[in-house]
């Protein structure tokens, strides 16, 4: 079959002829339709991830959306996304024709939504409508701040929130392009970024109306800090990510005075049951296009220009292979 393979640590993979995947128990195999370019396929490519490096070469490609083509659980020819342990444990992922999924990894599509358009929100969608349902417990009319807005998590935080019946949606962005892609998913307004903390907390203050009942944030470091000034009595902000480093600073008085809450959150700590739920209810809003996430497509034999890009931050939006 054909496969996107990576052969050294650090490189970007080739496409090139791999052998089938055997499944065994407990495993269905999946015709690969579409397969999102996400961070986290980068770092464990690395070598140098918490994970350990992987043996190579292997098949990256930790989501995916294709066609049963054998299963012991789900009828051959149905639809399903998949999320796949590579590079992170020893396997092949979803950038390959085919791929072995763990039968509990499967959700099966019956929303009639393009197979790229799931495969770009994904389980960035996932994280975005737990995050705000699950840790958050976001009610209806409350204020939320969505930092890197114009990323994957951070469009489908906005759009979600926005289907969740939030009030004001605020997001902070980085470049002009983003802050295009973090309006067209639906934010009120968005506040460019500076790596000046009190003046993005002035910049916040003016755009929120100076408090902010949720705030999600997938980067932390500058950004979380000032979010967390803001944070209104009984505010919370999830943190999901560091894409703008590993540390912030947080007022003890302001968290206390406030009864605010700094709260963590990772998609490893889902059940299946909870994946399947949170993506089959992001799904309709998909089909109707409130919840969106800006995407380009990309053929197999153009893999390690889109691994480039994406290691360079030169996308406008997420990437999805196409095979």
């Amino acid at each position: 079959m054909r496969a996107a393979v990576l052969g050294k640590h650090g490189e970007p993979p080739s496409p090139t002829e791999h052998p089938d995947p055997v499944p065994s128990d407990g495993q269905s195999v999946v015709r690969v339709t579409a397969a999102p370019v996400v961070p986290l396929d980068l770092l464990c490519a690395s070598g140098t991830s918490y994970f350990g490096a992987p043996p190579v070469p292997y098949v990256p490609g930790v989501q995916g959306v294709g066609v049963v083509e054998h299963s012991g659980v789900v009828a051959p020819g149905t639809r399903v996304f998949f999320s796949t342990s590579a590079g992170m444990a020893a396997g092949d992922g979803s950038f390959a024709e085919r791929c072995a999924v763990p039968d509990a990894d499967l959700i099966v599509l019956d929303t009639p939504v393009p197979d790229t358009v799931v495969a770009a929100l994904g389980l960035s969608a996932v994280a975005a409508w737990m995050s705000l349902t699950w840790r958050a417990r976001l009610l209806a009319g409350e204020r939320v701040l969505v930092l890197g807005g114009g990323g994957a998590v951070g469009q489908a935080a906005i759009g979600a929130a926005r289907v969740l019946e939030a009030g004001k949606v605020t997001a902070v962005c980085r470049s002009e392009e983003a802050q295009k892609r973090a309006l067209a998913a639906g934010a009120h307004e968005v506040v460019s970024l500076t790596s000046d903390v009190d003046e993005l907390t002035a910049r916040l203050a003016e755009a929120t109306g100076g408090a902010v009942d949720v705030a999600i944030d997938p980067v932390f470091g500058i950004a979380a800090t000032a979010a967390a000034r803001l944070l209104a009595n009984g505010g919370r902000l999830v943190n999901l990510g560091g894409a703008s480093g590993d540390e912030a600073t947080f007022s003890s008085s302001v968290l206390r005075s406030r009864s605010a809450s700094i709260l963590g959150y990772t998609n490893n700590a889902l059940t299946s049951e909870q994946r399947t739920l949170a993506l089959t209810a992001v799904l309709p809003h998909a089909h109707t296009g409130r919840i969106r996430v800006a995407h380009e497509t990309v053929a197999l034999p153009d893999v390690a220009a889109a691994w480039r890009r994406q290691a360079a931050g030169q996308t406008s939006g997420r990437l999805v292979l196409t095979l």
